[in-house]
């Protein structure tokens, strides 16, 4: 339900406006001066400010609040307004200006309209989110991937924690953020932490927000991750690498979903679905001491396991015509094209780094050759090593070690082997070979018939 903040001198005031948005199903807090509206500013939806207060006036108050909020609604109110005041309160970042006596019909409307304006904020926010991630679906087809689509149809709507498991680069937050899409949550945020990126003196206030002069540089106060999540999703990443003291707080949180604000008092309450993902053997590092046993089964109500890429290979097709499609919109690229043989050699390759080494690639091929088809002679040389056939590597020593000592010879033993293993990439298809190695399909004919390479 909307939280709204009033903050008026005026006790009849507060008292009729209060009584008019209650009778309308909103939640109303009201206070007589900005000193104490600004420490409520964070638990609310939107505020109505009157301009002529004692201590800090209206605008200065207004001022505070776009510092820290800036997508807040807040709604200047005055008995006796001018032009000048209302032009200066929108330009500082008010959404509206209405004066006293005060109409019904203006103040519902006014909190309607404000309300939906946050609520396209909020959604704006989280497509660009959306965005920035690059691909905001797992993608592809093979049984291990269609196993974990199903998975996650299954649990997302309800609000049982997960908790993903996988590689590095596999996609974990795709599967946390597509679980959160399919979600009851899906119109209230999603926040993302990413547990080994923040120091350790600085995590409890990330995660738990602060007050103001808590701490040194703590010069305002501040929402942490579990209050913005509020409704919503927390996503913790990489939790396998929080530190045990963290960890034994966030355990108590999760279960009473109540905290205080580092360097406050007041209990704050919260409505969060917590979704985790590590790189790590939770169970393993269980052993060795590195994490907490309690917090690891109440992490792992419904655990997911992201296949590796090396395990689905199937899938790099897919993948890769997702990241050209996208690249290609994003920078304005020209599309590109990858050969039967480069698509053969590129699913055959390990990619240690999985689905992001993939996309990488794809985004180094854009800057090399936009626009372009690519043969296996464009891809790096660390794409072709590992793929090298027990026959091919046995052509290279035998062409390395029993060199003919005439040139006429070993021009027509490569030549030979070089036809053999093209033909056999294109599976006998001479037309397609032509185009392939550039020769006209008539004189292509009579050497593969001169060599004996035609069935």
């Amino acid at each position: 339900m909307p939280r709204i903040l009033i903050i008026d001198d005026e006790e009849d005031i507060r008292f009729s406006l209060k009584g008019i948005l209650e009778d309308e199903g909103y939640e109303v807090i009201e206070v007589p001066s900005g000193e104490e509206g600004l420490e409520l500013i964070f638990k609310v939806d939107l505020v109505f400010l009157d301009i002529w207060l004692p201590g800090i006036d209206g605008i200065e108050v207004l001022k505070k609040i776009h510092e820290v909020l800036p997508d807040l609604p807040v709604v200047m109110i005055s008995g006796h307004g001018t032009i000048e005041t209302a032009v200066q309160a929108i330009k500082i970042g008010a959404y509206d200006f209405i004066e006293k006596p005060l109409s019904l019909e203006k103040v519902l409307l006014v909190v309607e309209k404000g309300l939906e304006l946050a609520r396209l904020r909020q959604e704006n926010r989280e497509l660009k989110s959306c965005l920035s991630h690059k691909v905001s679906e797992v993608s592809g087809n093979s049984y291990a991937i269609k196993k974990l689509k199903k998975l996650i149809r299954q649990v997302a709507p309800t609000d049982a924690w997960v908790l993903i498991t996988g590689e590095n680069g596999t996609g974990k937050e795709i599967v946390a953020r597509s679980i959160h899409r399919q979600s009851k949550r899906a119109s209230k945020p999603l926040v993302a932490v990413n547990c080994a990126a923040i120091p350790e003196e600085l995590i409890e206030s990330e995660l738990f927000g602060h007050e103001k002069g808590a701490f040194t540089g703590a010069v305002e106060a501040k929402k942490g991750k579990f209050e913005l999540a509020d409704g919503g999703t927390l996503f913790l990443d990489e939790i396998g690498d929080m530190s045990l003291k963290t960890q034994a707080k966030i355990l108590r949180i999760l279960q009473e979903q109540r905290f205080e604000r580092v360097g406050g008092n007041k209990t704050i309450q919260v409505d969060v679905r917590v979704i985790a993902a590590t790189n790590k053997d939770l169970e393993e590092e269980i052993k060795k001491g590195n994490f907490r046993q309690d917090l690891y089964f109440r992490l792992k109500v419904f655990p997911l396991e992201v296949p590796p890429l090396r395990e689905r290979k199937e899938d790099i097709p897919i993948l890769i015509d997702e990241f050209i499609q996208f690249l290609s919109q994003e920078h304005n690229f020209k599309p590109l094209k990858f050969s039967k043989e480069c698509l053969s050699i590129l699913k055959n390759y390990p990619w240690p780094g999985n689905v992001r080494e993939l996309k990488n690639f794809i985004e180094r091929m854009f800057i090399l050759y936009q626009g372009k088809t690519i043969f296996p002679e464009d891809l790096p040389g660390d794409y072709l090593t590992d793929n090298k056939t027990d026959h091919q590597e046995q052509t290279e020593i035998k062409l390395l070690t029993e060199l003919p000592k005439n040139f006429k010879q070993a021009k027509s033993e490569f030549e030979k082997c070089f036809l053999a293993q093209r033909l056999k990439e294109v599976n006998g298809n001479i037309t397609e070979l032509a185009k392939l190695i550039g020769l006209e399909r008539t004189y292509l004919y009579k050497k593969l018939k001169y060599y004996n390479l035609l069935k």
